[in-house]
């Protein structure tokens, strides 16, 4: 069996990386593996170079024709492709190839914009789709809900290599560190962030720093010089070991307007720094309040705090909290069974003998 695995680009952001993980582990596993995508700088950290084909971040017309030869030449049998603009292409693919027996595998990691029209995205998916892999439970429930058939879906939770997210004991803080790990982008709510730094300034011993690049960044510097906590909070851009910056918080924070199964949840959790998130999409499935993590249900800023205070104060819930995550995390969000259950999908008989042409 012969797999395509495509995905938009190569830069820092958690469809990439789960690109990454699967480019790297996969390889030997009876089957061979292809791997395209657009620049950026995690292409260094492809492994099979050979069986890589970079593509053109604008070109898509140079990229159906490259891939389409491609395909015919590797006779490829799975396309997985990693963003729905992908799905758009293996399809396309699909109609071109001389292999017509090709099956899709759509890992969805984001909210599209086509799901503003629901009846358009779950036609698409029943027609287009061999299988769709979903990253939480609760994606696979809305995806029911917009009428996709249920049997196209298969829950895989995503999965931390805990090589390189090692765990690490930490002494009680003298200044206690919390931090954001995100791309600096409207949805990501850095906003509420930095509230919850303004409502804290008045306590010495607390830093916040906000890890990653992005669009925002001259508006939260602004934000950060207005509110008065220049000297409370630091920018850091882009940070090229995660799991550093990590080991080096005392607690995470995710304040995003909306998220389907963040990445950095799971490798905080794995690395023993506690996370306070707001309740959104598939967190749940991996943080119970109090017990894995701390959940606010609303974007408020003094439930934050909160929150924060309570992790502060309490070095027995904050120490309870930090073991049990990691051993969450090691038991259930593993990058191995990740890759096992991915494995899976692409050759799962009841799945693929499903596959509809449009």
């Amino acid at each position: 069996m012969n797999i395509l695995m495509l995905t938009d680009k190569l830069t820092m952001g958690g469809a990439e990386n789960y690109f990454i993980k699967l480019e790297n582990k996969m390889n030997g596993n009876g089957f061979q593996l292809f791997t395209s995508a657009g620049g950026g700088e995690l292409s260094d950290q492809i492994t099979n170079k050979p069986n890589f084909m970079e593509l053109s971040r604008n070109n898509h017309i140079l990229n159906i024709w490259r891939l389409n030869r491609f395909i015919n030449k590797q006779e490829i049998d799975v396309i997985h492709a990693n963003s729905l603009r992908m799905v758009f292409y293996a399809a396309c693919l699909r109609k071109l190839a001389r292999k017509r027996k090709i099956n899709i595998i759509y890992t969805k990691h984001n909210i599209t914009s086509l799901e503003k029209f629901p009846g358009l995205f779950s036609s698409l998916m029943n027609h287009c789709v061999t299988g769709i892999i979903t990253v939480s439970e609760y994606e696979k429930r809305v995806l029911v809900q917009y009428g996709v058939k249920e049997e196209k879906i298969t829950t895989v939770y995503n999965g931390v290599d805990l090589e390189k997210f090692p765990f690490t004991e930490k002494p009680h803080p003298e200044v206690f560190n919390v931090g954001i790990l995100a791309r600096l982008s409207p949805e990501k709510n850095h906003r509420l962030f930095l509230d919850i730094a303004a409502s804290m300034k008045a306590e010495k011993d607390i830093q916040f720093y906000i890890a990653g690049d992005g669009p925002e960044r001259e508006s939260i510097l602004e934000k950060i010089q207005k509110s008065g906590i220049s000297d409370r909070v630091t920018l850091l851009g882009e940070v090229q070991e995660p799991h550093t910056f990590l080991q080096s918080m005392d607690a995470l924070l995710l304040t995003s307007e909306r998220e389907v199964f963040p990445m950095v949840i799971l490798e905080a959790m794995a690395t023993g720094t506690p996370v306070i998130t707001i309740n959104r999409g598939g967190i749940p499935e991996a943080v119970a309040d109090g017990q894995t993590g701390m959940l606010v249900d609303n974007h408020c800023t003094e439930a934050f705090c909160e929150k924060i205070t309570s992790l502060k104060s309490d070095w027995k819930l904050r120490k309870s909290i930090i073991l049990a995550a990691r051993q969450k995390v090691a038991r259930e969000f593993t990058s191995t069974q990740m890759v096992t259950c991915t494995f899976r999908q692409y050759k799962c008989p009841d799945k693929l003998s499903g596959s509809e042409s449009m």
